[in-house]
């Protein structure tokens, strides 16, 4: 009797939309090491706060959801008691707090409660920017909220499929949208409950004209949804053709993908834009106000356009010295430069979609190549900016950082 043979196994890749590509795009040696050898940064403080602020926001929707409580919230009697349940489950995740940025008390040495908390030392940054967050935006976002934490996935065809070299005809691609907000057209066009409740991010929205038309356009009594993401980070630089920082056009393209794979959904509504929340913005950092300002100088940065609305914000941070207190700059100049609009149209997802596939494209490349005894370095291009680069675990042994430092003649 003749055996069949077994047939080749099958397996589609799967991406994930900020855990694969974007960090691919950050840097693809750095994301080989940490993604795929699962070496994790020794001290990953975007990484933690990151997880630390989606935590905390979900977690005060929640509290918002079921007991209604007003705005705004005490720190230590609302807020902290979230911010202990999310460090902790960071840290059986194996996420630390950075000491600097985040007083923890889930930890062996530390013989505290919430109780025994002193606001003035131990509301570091962290703390101060969820505070903030939800005191500033959870007002006017919590009401918006149909679904949090909304698991989404897709099929693509593989791009550049080869039969012969290729692991698949297909990869998935999956994301986790913060926040999906679904809107009766009314509630935007007449007066209604959110009208009356006034709220801020409905207000951003109608002053975008793209949006507006999208508003005239659809029928009265439809419902469309927004998506909603939360960043960990200073507004990026929008003139990223003269900057090495590309993130603002990589947000762009989640939140076009989001929707796309939004839309593949049997439930999805009509979505026509979508918010990011830069949340560092509202509590700035030495190192972010910097950054602001390096943006101002090269007229990289949209906001501040209007020199004389934020005239008094504009002079505060020139004249900032990187030895001095960070200045106390307006609430609206904050609040205007952490949030963010993205019209949702067909021409720009279908680049962004393109665009995610030529990362997928590369990623394979790479792992084809050192599945066929390429070395890592060799397969994999070191291509972060500098501030990247220069927090990097692996820049002891990477080219590009060496062949840098000598160039310098750093030894």
């Amino acid at each position: 009797m003749k055996l069949s043979t077994r047939s080749k196994s099958y397996m589609i890749p799967e991406y994930n939309l900020t855990g694969d590509l974007l960090s691919f795009l950050t840097c693809n040696l750095q994301y080989r090491y940490q993604n795929k050898g699962t070496l994790p940064p020794s001290m990953p403080v975007q990484l933690w706060f990151g997880e630390f602020i989606h935590g905390v926001m979900e977690e005060a929707f929640l509290k918002w959801k079921h007991e209604k409580m007003p705005f705004p919230w005490d720190w230590k009697k609302d807020i902290r008691p979230i911010e202990d349940m999310i460090d902790l489950r960071l840290q059986v995740r194996g996420l630390y707090p950075p000491e600097e940025h985040f007083f923890t008390i889930n930890h062996p040495d530390v013989n505290m409660q919430i109780e025994d908390l002193d606001e003035r030392n131990h509301k570091k940054l962290a703390s101060a920017r969820a505070e903030k967050a939800i005191n500033i935006w959870g007002p006017h976002l919590f009401p918006l909220i149909d679904s949090a934490e909304l698991l989404i996935k897709g099929l693509r065809e593989m791009p550049n499929y080869d039969e012969n070299t290729s692991r698949s005809n297909y990869y998935g691609i999956n994301g986790v949208i913060d926040v999906l907000s679904s809107i009766k057209i009314n509630k935007t066009k007449k007066q209604s409950t959110l009208d009356n409740y006034n709220n801020r991010i409905l207000e951003f929205l109608k002053k975008d004209p793209e949006f507006q038309k999208k508003i005239d356009e659809i029928n009265e009594e439809d419902e469309y949804e927004i998506i909603i993401d939360y960043k960990g980070m200073k507004r990026p630089p929008m003139n990223y053709e003269k900057s090495d920082n590309k993130s603002w056009l990589q947000h762009e393209w989640q939140i076009q993908t989001y929707s796309w794979l939004r839309s593949k959904q049997e439930d999805s509504k009509p979505i026509i834009a979508g918010v990011i929340f830069y949340l560092n913005e509202l509590v700035p950092s030495k190192e972010d106000l910097f950054a602001i300002q390096q943006d101002l100088h090269t007229n990289l940065t949209d906001i501040p356009r209007n020199e004389n609305e934020y005239k008094k914000d504009i002079e505060l941070i020139e004249n900032w010295d990187e030895d001095l207190k960070v200045p106390e700059l307006s609430e609206k100049f904050k609040i205007d430069r952490s949030i963010r609009i993205i019209n949702i149209n067909e021409i720009e997802r279908e680049k962004a979609l393109k665009e995610f596939d030529n990362v997928v494209a590369n990623i394979e490349n790479s792992l084809i190549k050192e599945i066929k005894g390429c070395n890592i370095q060799d397969s994999w291009k070191a291509n972060a900016d500098e501030r990247t680069c220069n927090a990097c675990d692996f820049k002891t042994f990477c080219k590009k950082h060496k062949a840098k430092n000598k160039d310098f003649n750093i030894p």
